[in-house]
């Protein structure tokens, strides 16, 4: 049986939680019994398994982009694996590198994914017997002479007993329980899988930002740099022709409340430059030091982004942004956790043995006559807490529901993020035209005013007006052009870029991890390659052996 494709399945309502019969084999091994939420045809169809099989849940995605009418959006295919190269900046290049091989979050989130593939391991044991020992004794007891056995032949002698053998107990998967269980935990080791793909996505994207807010940083500083300098030149003019008597004291303090005031925007802007590069070097993996040798591989200024972005269609949104994909897991492993839960409505089914050799001396010990052993099938049945093992499967059943809400409103979210990171590049495109004509007007009319105010033919409040404004326009322009190469670092965060350099490729960069961890680090399929995710009716002994997914490998620092 298989969920439905909306939030709604047939454990949603009492009527349908009593409408399946008793599974034939239960009730043949303890007389029968009611409210089994299986039914045997069902049950048989799972591959001898209650409980639902997984089904992916439909969520609604547009056909395509809200500005696809826009000629600076493509619809074409994308390949997002080196997205950061559209910038064609050397020195990105390496800041992405290194943190990718270096960044603490990314070998936390690796290390979360040997911890769910241990765990895997231990889901796979359930199939075995569950309980195995290895036992071994030698006794020796003193018969006391008053015992009252000496007739018998034992008053104040001694009985040596030497014993080897094992013991087993072994639960039946009859129910299919156990694998569940490895459904369960093959579903949340995908999920560690995403939820490592998305810390990439997320650092790719920060040192890109972060990097863009340098750039955009140092241009500020420089355009206030040459602006102070500028309007130091106008200084020098208005005291000289103050001193000469052919300007007023207005005109000086004026020059210099527009000196002053661009001269206290330059620390500020360094303060946060600062900031920033401490922020990129934490992203890297390094306590906060001055990355001016690293930063000068490229020249400082702000990245150029091109005029058109290519970002596919919305529906490949599901099958690209890891935090999507990782929520749809989450589906699944909840789903396999309904039919653990249904499991225990029924009887469980064990065998319990032991053999060994047991021997008054050691050399009798291996002889035929010592061996010893036991078998003892049975079954074990709560059937006074029904109560409290059918609310459980509804709770299991509706987190579940929750789940694929939750799964539904990650992809609505994606969307939206796409959709605003879309629009706000295009926007910016047109802020940033505008504001550049307008930063070089406003020098234009800086050096005309200037010019006029050194023949006499202007006062100086022209001259003060132009400052101010060409100071706020060039770093208006300058933010402007920061939020172009924002916006598309933000268009490829939105779709789920940056980790796909782990499929292969010559640009694959390595996650490293310290040597004596070495280990592979499960990653699903491409996207463009990943089957359907409906589980299998039952849990073959390949796949019992290791999910399908590929295992690229931690190098060795």
């Amino acid at each position: 049986m298989h969920h439905n494709k909306y939030p709604s399945s047939r454990y949603s309502t009492p009527r349908r939680l009593r409408r399946c019969a008793c599974l034939a084999v239960a009730a043949v091994a303890v007389g029968g019994s009611s409210g089994c939420m299986t039914s045997f045809k069902e049950y048989v169809h799972n591959g001898f398994k209650v409980g639902p099989n997984y089904c992916k849940p439909a969520v609604p995605v547009s056909d395509e982009w809200v500005e696809a009418r826009d000629t600076r959006l493509s619809s074409e295919p994308v390949d997002l694996r080196d997205w950061w190269g559209v910038f064609n900046d050397p020195c990105l290049d390496e800041l992405i590198r290194i943190s990718y091989a270096e960044n603490l979050t990314v070998r936390d989130a690796g290390y979360r994914v040997l911890e769910a593939r241990a765990l895997r391991q231990v889901a796979v044991g359930g199939l075995f017997p569950q309980q195995q020992q290895a036992t071994g004794s030698y006794t020796r007891t003193q018969i006391s002479d008053e015992s009252g056995f000496g007739g018998a032949g034992f008053g104040g002698g001694q009985i040596d007993i030497w014993q080897l053998g094992g013991q087993l107990a072994w639960e039946l998967d009859f129910w299919g329980r156990f694998r569940r269980a490895i459904e369960s935990a093959n579903a949340e080791l995908d999920a560690s899988v995403e939820a490592y793909d998305d810390v990439l996505v997320i650092l790719v994207s920060d040192v890109a930002s972060t990097y863009v807010e340098i750039r955009t940083l140092q241009q500020r500083i420089a355009y206030a740099e040459q602006n102070v300098e500028s309007q130091s030149g106008s200084l020098r003019i208005a005291t000289d022709l103050f001193e000469g008597g052919a300007a007023g004291k207005l005109d000086v303090t004026q020059a210099q409340t527009n000196l002053s005031q661009t001269e206290a925007l330059i620390p500020q802007l360094r303060l946060q430059l600062r900031q920033a590069t401490n922020r990129l070097c934490v992203l890297m993996g390094r306590p906060p030091e001055d990355l001016s040798p690293l930063l000068a591989m490229s020249p400082a200024k702000i990245p150029t982004s091109p005029k058109q972005v290519v970002a596919g269609i919305p529906a490949e949104l599901v099958r690209r942004r890891p935090d999507v994909r990782q929520a749809e897991r989450l589906v699944a492993q909840q789903s396999a956790r309904i039919g653990i839960a249904e499991a225990d409505l029924y009887p469980a089914f064990s065998i319990t043995g032991n053999l060994g050799w047991q021997a008054p001396t050691f050399n009798r010990m291996f002889q035929t006559s010592a061996f010893t052993g036991s078998i003892s099938p049975g079954f074990t049945w709560n059937i006074l807490n029904y109560g409290r093992l059918r609310a459980n499967v509804a709770a299991q059943d509706a987190l579940f529901q929750q789940r694929v809400a939750q799964y539904q409103q990650t992809v609505l979210e994606a969307h939206r993020e796409a959709e605003d990171a879309i629009a706000a590049f295009l926007r910016y495109q047109e802020q940033a035209e505008a504001l550049t004509k307008s930063a070089d007007a406003a020098l234009e009319s800086s050096d005309l005013v200037q010019q006029l105010y050194k023949g006499g033919q202007t006062d100086f409040g022209r001259v003060f007006v132009a400052e101010l404004a060409l100071v706020n326009q060039q770093d208006a322009k300058a933010v402007a052009e920061g939020q172009i190469a924002q916006g598309l670092v933000d268009i490829y965060r939105s779709l789920g870029g940056g980790w796909q350099v782990r499929l292969g490729g010559p640009t694959r960069l390595p996650v490293v991890i310290p040597a004596e961890d070495a280990e592979s680090v499960p990653t699903p399929l491409p996207a463009e390659e990943t089957p359907a995710e409906e589980a299998p009716s039952e849990v073959t002994p390949e796949e019992a052996k290791e999910p399908t997914i590929n295992l690229p490998v931690f190098a060795a620092k």
